[in-house]
């Protein structure tokens, strides 16, 4: 990105701003979660699967399983039973139980909020270290921005980002959004995609996003 481009995609961030916070307004995960490690785990399982089906399949599985240690400990095929509405869920089954043999005995059954450390679990990388860590420790909130689908559309839709790899899209997305932003822009991009932002049969005049800044979109 050349500083030309920067100025900008922060000058289509500025006007983009106050209409997408204004309207969608969630600024946490969609995820249900009831401390650090769940929300670790719920993360991992939401790989390639909704949100909504990772919430409908976690309660049980942290009724049985309520710590790092217990489920260390599980057979991987009780955990495949309790998931296995998921896509995936044998590789997530065995993520998840590699993921708490650490957390129980390299972090003493607490999730760091070091992106660097919490990415030595199975199955989280950059993306779900950052809403991990951004949910459940709020003194970190604004370390990142999770790019997911959503994200990923939206950047290109509006031309914040010409990246495909999500980890570059992150990283133009913190150049042209202030850090105060981070965590609430994501989620409220994330908001948009799933009431506006769909890939099929998007209608640029039936976005009121894009109405209210399309004399700004480049």
């Amino acid at each position: 990105m050349t500083p030309r481009e920067l100025e900008q995609r922060k000058e289509i961030w500025k006007k983009i701003a106050p209409v997408l916070l204004k309207q969608y307004r969630r600024d946490e995960t969609f995820l249900t979660w009831a401390n650090p490690w769940q929300l670790t785990v719920a993360v991992t399982l939401s790989a390639q699967t909704t949100d909504d089906m990772v919430n409908k399949v976690t309660p049980a599985l942290f009724k049985k399983y309520p710590t790092p240690a217990k489920l260390a400990a599980a057979p991987v095929g009780d955990i495949e039973k309790l998931i296995s509405r998921l896509g995936f869920f044998r590789s997530k089954a065995k993520y998840i139980k590699a993921a708490a043999k650490i957390v129980a005995d390299d972090f003493r059954g607490v999730i760091p909020h070091d992106p660097i450390e919490l990415q030595k679990l199975q199955g989280i990388g950059r993306k779900g270290a950052v809403a991990v860590i951004s949910n459940a420790y709020p003194k970190y909130a604004n370390i990142g921005i999770p790019v997911d689908t959503h994200v990923i559309r939206f950047a290109k839709r509006f031309g914040l980002s010409r990246q495909t790899d999500p980890s570059k899209i992150e990283q133009d997305l913190l150049q042209i959004i202030p850090k105060k932003d981070w965590k609430r822009a994501g989620y409220a991009i994330k908001e948009y995609g799933r009431k506006e932002g769909k890939a099929r049969a998007y209608n640029p005049a039936l976005d009121p996003l894009m109405q209210a800044i399309k004399n700004c979109v480049r």
